[in-house]
C-alpha cells in the first residue's frame, strides 16, 4: 500500500520525466554534439537512445515491481542490504551541494542574456527560483505534474516552431547523413550527450504516487525517454541546418541565435523564458526526489522522525524545506567562493553514474528472466561510462569510500556497546 497520495497519471508522469531529461541540455547539448561530430551527431542521438533504453527498461521494471519513495537507494538496499541503502542515499544527496547550484547558475544565465545583471542579482534570481520550487512543492504531486507537462509542451512547441518557420528539414541537410567510417567523432559526441539522460533515477522517487504504478510508471518512463530523445534529435537537425554551433560561445547561444534569425531580436525574450522554464522543470523534479528520499528514510526510522511530517496535501513538506534551505546555503557559498560551473557539473556526473551502476546491479539481483540480463548489460554500460570520466569520478568514488568507512566504524562501535558486559 502506498504511503503517499496516489495522484499521478500517465500523461503527468511523461511530462515530469521528459522535462527532467530535457532540462538545460536541450539548449546546449545539440550544439556541443554538432561541434564534436558535425552531421554525424544525428546518428549519435540514435545510438544514444538505443544505449539508454536498456537502462530505462531496467528502471521501469524495478519501479513497476517495487514502487517506493526511496527511489534508487531503496532498490539498492533491497538488493544488497541496509548499509548499501544508506551509502547510496548519501551519495545521491551529495549531488545536492554541487548539481543543483550548477543548474541554478545556468537558469539565471538566461536572464543575464536579457539584462545587465550583477553577480548579486544572479544570486537573487537563484534564491527566488528555490522559493518558487518550495511553493510548488507544497501543492499535491499532480500540481507539479501539470506544471511540468505544460513546460514540456512549451519546449516541444518551441522546437516545432523552429522547424516550421525554418521550413525544415532542408534539402541540404539529410536527416541521417552517411557516416563514411568516421566513428571517432561519433564517440566524442556520445561522451557529451549521455548526460542528457541523467534524471531517470530521480524519477523513481515518484513511483509511490502513481494511481496505477504497475501499468503507468514503466510507460511514463519509456515514453518520456523516447519523447526527450526525439526532441533532442529534432533540435540537432535545426542546429546543423542553421549552423548554430562551432565554438563555446556559439554552442551556449544556439537557441537564441536560431530564434533571432527566424523571429528577430524580440525572440530573445522567448528563448530566455523557455530556457528558464526548462531549467526550473529539471530542478523541480530533483528537489521533489530529494525530499521524498529524506521523507522515506525518516518514515522508516532511519532519519529523525520530524522529516516524516506531511502537510494537508499529503506531500513531504518538511523534508522539502530542508532540501531547499540546504540548496540555498550551498548556492550562496558557491557564489561567495566563485567555484566554476563546469567543475560542479563534473562532480555531479560522477555521483549519478555510480548510482546508475549500483541500480543496474540491483536489477541483476532483483529481476528475473530476460530482464535480469538487460540489467547486466546496463550495468556494464554504466561501468564503461564511469571509466570515461577518469579523475572526475574520484569525487563520487572517494565520497562513497569515506561514507562506507564512517558507516562501518559506527556499526563496529555499536556492536561493541551492545556486547559490553553490564557493570
Amino acid at each position: 500500500m502506498s504511503r503517499l497520495n496516489q495522484e499521478l497519471g500517465l500523461l503527468q508522469g511523461i511530462g515530469l520525466l521528459s522535462t527532467s531529461l530535457l532540462g538545460t541540455g536541450i539548449f546546449v547539448i545539440p550544439a556541443l554534439a554538432a561541434t564534436a561530430a558535425g552531421a554525424a551527431s544525428l546518428w549519435a542521438w540514435m545510438v544514444l537512445i538505443a544505449l539508454v533504453l536498456p537502462i530505462a527498461f531496467t528502471f521501469a521494471q524495478l519501479g513497476r515491481r517495487f514502487p517506493h519513495a526511496g527511489g534508487a537507494p531503496h532498490l539498492i538496499g533491497k538488493a544488497f542490504g541496509a548499509r548499501s541503502e544508506r551509502l547510496s542515499a548519501l551519495l545521491f544527496l551529495a549531488v545536492l551541494p554541487v548539481g543543483l547550484p550548477a543548474a541554478l547558475n545556468i537558469a539565471s544565465g538566461f536572464w543575464q542574456a536579457l539584462f545587465a545583471l550583477q553577480s548579486g542579482h544572479a544570486l537573487a534570481i537563484q534564491l527566488a527560483t528555490l522559493a518558487a520550487i518550495l511553493l510548488l512543492g507544497q501543492r499535491p504531486a499532480k500540481a507539479s505534474g501539470l506544471v511540468q507537462s505544460a513546460i514540456a509542451l512549451a519546449i516541444v512547441a518551441t522546437v516545432g516552431l523552429i522547424w516550421w518557420l525554418g521550413d525544415l528539414p532542408a534539402s541540404g541537410q539529410p536527416l541521417l547523413p552517411p557516416i563514411d567510417g568516421a566513428w571517432q567523432p561519433l564517440a566524442a559526441a556520445l561522451g557529451v550527450m549521455f548526460w542528457c539522460f541523467v534524471g531517470i533515477e530521480a524519477f523513481t522517487h515518484m513511483g509511490e504516487e502513481f494511481k496505477n504504478p504497475e501499468r503507468d510508471f514503466p510507460l511514463a518512463l519509456l515514453f518520456g525517454v523516447l519523447l526527450a530523445g526525439l526532441v533532442y534529435w529534432a533540435c540537432s537537425v535545426a542546429v546543423l541546418t542553421f549552423g548554430a554551433y562551432g565554438d563555446v560561445r556559439s554552442d551556449a547561444a544556439s537557441l537564441p541565435r536560431m530564434l533571432d534569425l527566424l523571429l528577430g531580436e524580440h525572440a530573445r525574450w522567448l528563448s530566455a523564458v523557455i530556457g528558464y522554464l526548462a531549467c526550473f522543470a529539471s530542478m523541480n523534479v530533483y528537489m521533489q526526489g530529494f525530499a521524498r528520499l529524506l521523507w522515506s528514510l525518516a518514515d522508516e526510522g532511519k532519519l529523525p522522525s520530524g522529516l516524516a511530517a506531511r502537510n494537508r496535501n499529503g506531500v513531504p513538506a518538511r523534508a522539502l524545506q530542508v532540501v531547499v534551505v540546504t540548496c540555498a546555503l550551498c548556492t550562496s557559498l558557491i557564489w561567495l567562493l566563485s567555484i566554476p560551473l563546469d567543475q560542479l557539473i563534473r562532480y555531479a556526473n560522477g555521483n549519478f553514474m555510480v548510482i546508475y551502476l549500483l541500480s543496474m546491479a540491483a536489477g541483476w539481483v532483483l529481476l528475473r528472466g530476460a530482464w535480469r540480463w538487460v540489467a547486466a548489460f546496463s550495468a556494464l554500460l554504466c561501468g564503461a561510462v564511469l571509466l570515461t570520466l577518469g579523475v572526475d569520478a574520484w569525487y563520487a568514488l572517494g565520497l562513497l569510500a569515506l561514507t562506507a568507512l564512517i558507516d562501518y566504524g559506527r556499526s563496529l562501535r555499536g556492536r561493541r556497546l551492545t556486547n559490553r558486559p553490564a557493570a
